[in-house]
This record gives C-alpha cells, sequence and structure tokens, in this order.
C-alpha cells in the first residue's frame, strides 16, 4: 500500500473517530439531560411548593364580630406564658391565668381557624418559636414579636390537622388528603410514600420512630424505614383514632372505642373499652383518658380495670376533653369550655380558665334572617337558633328536637310570624317569638326535612329532598319528578311575582303558579352544573349559586351567561345569597364572599376581616350586612365593602 494511499486512510479514519466523540458527546449530553431532568421531575413530584413570608400587619377592619363561645382546641406553655389556640385564634395567658393578648382570626390571622400549637426550634430560624396549624391556610410561625407564613401553594396541603417538632430542627406536619409532611427549614416533602394520602388526625414519636393516627385507616408507625399498619383486624378497637401518647417502648393509640396499647411496636391489649378517647398522658404507671363524654378516667397499667379512685370526680364539668398536658408537675385537661387542673391526690377537677360571656350560643351559623321588630334570628347548623333583640344581647336560645338543625329562616312582614326549615319540619313561631306550630310528613309534608321555604302564591312552597310541598288555605299539596321537576332533590327556592324557580340536584326548574313550565340542565346552553345550590332575583333576571360553577346569570328568555371573577370552579352554599338595592352578595364554601356592584356590574371577593372563607349565611338589618359563618358571625356597614 503506497504512503499516499495510507495517509488518505489515516484521515478517513481521524475523520470518523471526531465524529464518533462528537455524536458520543452530544448523546452524553442528552442523555445526562433526560436523566437531570426526570431527577429533577421526581424531585419536584415529591417536594410540595411553599411560600414563605412574613405575615403582613393587620390593617384597620369595618367587620365587627358578634361574640361566640370560645372554643380551645390545644394549649402550649412559650416564652413563660400560656397560650391557647382555638377556632377564633390564639390567647396569651399569664402565670396567673391573666389573658394578655388576643390574636383573632381574620383581623390579625388569616381567615381560618387554628387547629394545633407546638413550641418548636425549626431549622430556618434556630430561635424558640410557636408553630400554629391552621385549618386552611398552612402554618403560622409565631416567634413571641411577629408572625411568619409558610404557605403551600396548593390547596389541600394547606389544610393542616397536626404538627410534631423534630429534635433536629424539622417539623412534621400531618394533613386531610396528603399525608404527613417533612418541613426541613428550606423545602417541604411528603415524609415517606407510605404516609401519602392520608387523613392525619394525630402524630406522636420523632422523626424516625413516628405513629400516625388517621380518621380512617387506623394507625401507622413509621420506622427503619418501613411502615406498619394497624386496623380493627390487628386489635385495635377502632379505624378512627383520636390521640395518640408515647412512653418509652410504649404506645398508647386512642380510638373513639377505647385505648390500644403497643409494646415495642406490637399490639398488647386495649383498655378504657368503648370510652370515645379523646387525649392521653401516661402518668407514674397510669395512663389518664380524656373523653368525650366521661371527663377523665385513670387507668392503671398493670391491669384492664379501672382503679376504684379514678379521676372521674367533676366528670359534668369535663365535657370534650381534647387535651391532657403535665406543667410543673401538675397534669392540666384542656376541654372545649375551659381549663382544669386535677386536685390533690388525684382528686377533683378545679377550673383554672373559662371564657368569657358570649352573645352567640354556637359558632356554626347556618341561617340568618330578621323580622319585622328589627330582631335577628341566627339558626345554627347543631344548636338550634338565637333570637336577639341586640348584638350586645344576651341571645334567647331556642332548641329542641325539631329546632335543631336550620336551614332556613323565613319572616313574615305581615303578620310578624316566622318560619324556620330545619331537618325536621317546618316550624312557626309567633310575634313575639313563641313556638306555636310545628308541621311534618304527618301533616302533610312530603319529607320532615326541608330545605329551604318562600312566600308563594299567598301560601309558602317548601323545598325538600323528595320534591316540593305547597301550602295554602286549602291544605298540603306535593309535587315531584313524576309532575316534571327537573330533580326530587330540591335545594333552594326563588320568587319573582308568579315565578318560582327550583334549583336542585339535578338542574333548575321555573314553574308559574305551581306547574312546571321548563327545565334547565347541564344540556343547556351555558349552565355549567347541575346542582343549584342559591337562587335570587335581580332586576329582570336571575342569579344561580350552583355547587361547582360559581354564580350565573339568567334572563327572561332562558339565556345563561357567565360573569368574570364569580363564574368558576368553586362552590357557592346552600341559600347563601342576597340581593339589595345596591349589592347581590354569595357566600362561597372556603373562597369568602362575594360581592356584585350593581350598578358597575362587577364582581369582587372579600376575605379578610371574616372569621372563615366559608360563608354560610346573609342577612341585612339597620344598616349592616350580616355574614354568617361555619367559625362565627360578623357585620359591616354594606356602603363600607370594598374590593
Amino acid at each position: 500500500m503506497s504512503w499516499s494511499f495510507r495517509r488518505i486512510w489515516r484521515a478517513i479514519a481521524a475523520v470518523g473517530l471526531c465524529l464518533f466523540i462528537l455524536f458520543a458527546g452530544i448523546v452524553g449530553r442528552r442523555t445526562s439531560r433526560a436523566l437531570h431532568t426526570a431527577t429533577e421531575a421526581v424531585r419536584s413530584e415529591g417536594e410540595i411548593r411553599f411560600i414563605a413570608r412574613p405575615l403582613p400587619e393587620p390593617q384597620e377592619q369595618d367587620f365587627e364580630g358578634i361574640s361566640t363561645p370560645a372554643v380551645f382546641f390545644q394549649a402550649a406553655r412559650f416564652l413563660g406564658d400560656l397560650y391557647i389556640a382555638g377556632p377564633a385564634g390564639l390567647s396569651q395567658y399569664n402565670a396567673s391565668g391573666t389573658l394578655l393578648k388576643h390574636y383573632a382570626v381574620g383581623r390579625d390571622l388569616p381567615s381560618s381557624p387554628l387547629v394545633a400549637i407546638a413550641p418548636a426550634v425549626l431549622a430556618d430560624s434556630q430561635e424558640s418559636e410557636l408553630v400554629i396549624a391552621t385549618g386552611q391556610d398552612g402554618l403560622l410561625v409565631f416567634n413571641g414579636r411577629a408572625f411568619r407564613q409558610i404557605f403551600p401553594q396548593d390547596a389541600s396541603t394547606r389544610t393542616i390537622t397536626s404538627v410534631l417538632a423534630a429534635v433536629t430542627g424539622h417539623l412534621l406536619v400531618g394533613t386531610r388528603k396528603r399525608g404527613v409532611l417533612l418541613y426541613d427549614g428550606k423545602k417541604m416533602t411528603v415524609l415517606h410514600p407510605t404516609l401519602s394520602n392520608l387523613y392525619v388526625t394525630t402524630l406522636a414519636g420523632t422523626e424516625s420512630d413516628l405513629w400516625v393516627g388517621t380518621l380512617n385507616q387506623g394507625v401507622l408507625h413509621w420506622h427503619a424505614g418501613e411502615t406498619d399498619s394497624f386496623g380493627e383486624e390487628q386489635g385495635l378497637p377502632d379505624r378512627q383514632v383520636q390521640s395518640i401518647a408515647v412512653s418509652g417502648d410504649t404506645t398508647f393509640v386512642g380510638t373513639v372505642l377505647g385505648v390500644a396499647v403497643f409494646e415495642h411496636g406490637r399490639f398488647s391489649r386495649t383498655l378504657a373499652d368503648g370510652v370515645l378517647t379523646t387525649a392521653l398522658l401516661p402518668s407514674a404507671g397510669q395512663i389518664l383518658v380524656g373523653s368525650e363524654d366521661q371527663g377523665v378516667i385513670a387507668m392503671p397499667l398493670e391491669g384492664r380495670r379501672r382503679r376504684p379512685n379514678s379521676a372521674l370526680a367533676d366528670a359534668t364539668e369535663l365535657v370534650e376533653v381534647h387535651q391532657l398536658l403535665a406543667m410543673d408537675d401538675t397534669v392540666f385537661a384542656l376541654t372545649r369550655s375551659g381549663l382544669y387542673r386535677m386536685g390533690a391526690h388525684g382528686f377533683g377537677w378545679q377550673p383554672v380558665l373559662r371564657p368569657g360571656a358570649a352573645v352567640l350560643s354556637d359558632r356554626n351559623v347556618s341561617a340568618l334572617a330578621t323580622d319585622s321588630k328589627g330582631r335577628l334570628w341566627v339558626g345554627y347548623f347543631d344548636r338550634g337558633l338565637d333570637r336577639l333583640e341586640s348584638d350586645h344581647g344576651p341571645a334567647t336560645h331556642i332548641e329542641s328536637e325539631h329546632v335543631f338543625c336550620v336551614n332556613r329562616i323565613l319572616p313574615n312582614p305581615k303578620d310578624g310570624t316566622i318560619d324556620v326549615a330545619t331537618a325536621n319540619g317546618l316550624v312557626r313561631f309567633d310575634s313575639a317569638g313563641n313556638q306555636e306550630q310545628v308541621l311534618t310528613r304527618a301533616d302533610g309534608l312530603i319529607a320532615d326535612h326541608v330545605t329551604d321555604v318562600v312566600s308563594y302564591q299567598n301560601g309558602l312552597a317548601l323545598a325538600t329532598p323528595a320534591g316540593l310541598t305547597f301550602l295554602d288555605a286549602t291544605g298540603a299539596h306535593s309535587m315531584y319528578a313524576f309532575q316534571g321537576l327537573v330533580n326530587n332533590h330540591v335545594y333552594a327556592l326563588g320568587v319573582s311575582a308568579d315565578e318560582l324557580m327550583a334549583g336542585t340536584l339535578g338542574g333548575l326548574s321555573q314553574l308559574e303558579k305551581g306547574d312546571v313550565q321548563i327545565s334547565y340542565t347541564t344540556a343547556t346552553p351555558g349552565l355549567k352544573h347541575n346542582w343549584i345550590t342559591a337562587v335570587v332575583p335581580v332586576g329582570s333576571e336571575w342569579m344561580i349559586g350552583t355547587y361547582g360553577a360559581g354564580v350565573l346569570g339568567l334572563d327572561r328568555w332562558g339565556h345563561f351567561r357567565s360573569f368574570e371573577n364569580a363564574t368558576g370552579p368553586f362552590e357557592i352554599n346552600p341559600n347563601a345569597m342576597l340581593v339589595t338595592a345596591t349589592h347581590v352578595f354569595a357566600g362561597t364554601l372556603g373562597n369568602g364572599l362575594f360581592v356584585y356592584e350593581r350598578e358597575s356590574e362587577r364582581w369582587y371577593a372579600v376575605e379578610q376581616g371574616l372569621p372563615s372563607a366559608n360563608v354560610t349565611a346573609l342577612a341585612l338589618a339597620n344598616g349592616y350586612l350580616y355574614v354568617g359563618t361555619d367559625n362565627g358571625l360578623v357585620r359591616v356597614r354594606e356602603q363600607r365593602l370594598h374590593p
């Protein structure tokens, strides 16, 4: 082979080698990029995006709160003082029990109930702080001077149920939907795949040896990189876990039907059979069991039987025990309505702190109305109703077998009577506020459960889960799907002259003089959801509240329209819409109060100043708009509302 020929082949080989190296480099870079992308995708899938920010200074609010009973959830000692968290906010007490300061939700804190607190030294601050879990707005962290907020961007991650501080500076976080999360000061992740997608009720233990109580999946034990699950098949009295306490190698798990004892991670036996256990505290050879309705019970650990001198004295005082804690060699019981100290030698309980008097009887408002005498009627989800002569009380409370779960309150301006729609019938009160009549299925209603009531055609129209009932001088007569109603389950009614709009689970029916004229479903252009929760006439059109598509408009020709800001994937609460001369108000499930300016025809949302973003009822009285939520009642001058 000639020299020139060999040189040509060498050149070709060199070019080929260069091309090979270049190709390998490109493939390598692409592979590396792909691996990096995949790694980041896996990491981002495990990581939870959040915002860490100082909580803004509270602004002056136009909302005024109507006092409701304080509810205590959890207590903790922090910087020498006692802090108690509850739905209304965070209260600070000194050693003598004097209230030093109250940080109110909706005013000083976000509009979300506080559900748990724990002292901690977190990795991102390295100072003693108080971690506060909220029901809807993530975590608050308080250093004694100011608050900061750890706010997950995903709404399902912001529903916190419990917190547990680790000695490493990490924070374990229990949630309603995402399971157990780990916050290390820089990032937030799911602790382990086996602990994800759980409704967590309580946490106990350590970061490496963790016990997780759940709402319906029993208790899980995370240790040595693996998870053990315990349900009824493994000895747990019930799958609904309320509390957990760890003492050395022994773990106590409180359920709605008693306490399970675990030794070295293995089920051993049960205690307090049948007791709805809400709190636990191991103490000197016994376990103190806090309950829903039996006070605090002292159970010896050497046997199953209750000691004769168990701490049952004054059990009637200790209703709904939320926490048992030991401070300065003294045992305290935190109940829904107070803090108690165990008496000497374990006998009796002495009150230490009790909340002040309140105007209202409960916090969970479900209906509002003002009668012809200017009295405010407040219905509750499960506590009957209050009648207020003034906003500063005291209120007259009415509760009975029929006046219990209140859905709607309808004043009759002609004769001053009040009709109250409840889950157990229609209850009528006379102008003096005295109950005079109860109507149920036995009296001709199509169902006992009345979801709404309106004045219609010289009588009343009642909405029920079984159809409509009309009451007039001739008696009671009903209609349901067989007579043309779009769906039997009727949630809301609206009236304009002879027209009656019936909002149901399956669409909207328009009636005239008691006969169905037309029905609308999602097959109708523009109606975005079949579940109708509220209907109100506004001028020549209707505004329709839905459970899943916000608010829609319906004109007289049957055309639906969407609203900027107010039509979207959120829920309008049943009958939580109100029309005034200048506004339309709509209460939402978790998105605050929506306000429509009739002149400008624009919607905006209001949340700041509300005790909860779950707005359940609305009423107008004496120039004030009353806003009921699942966490209290506030009022505001209508003209003071603004975006």
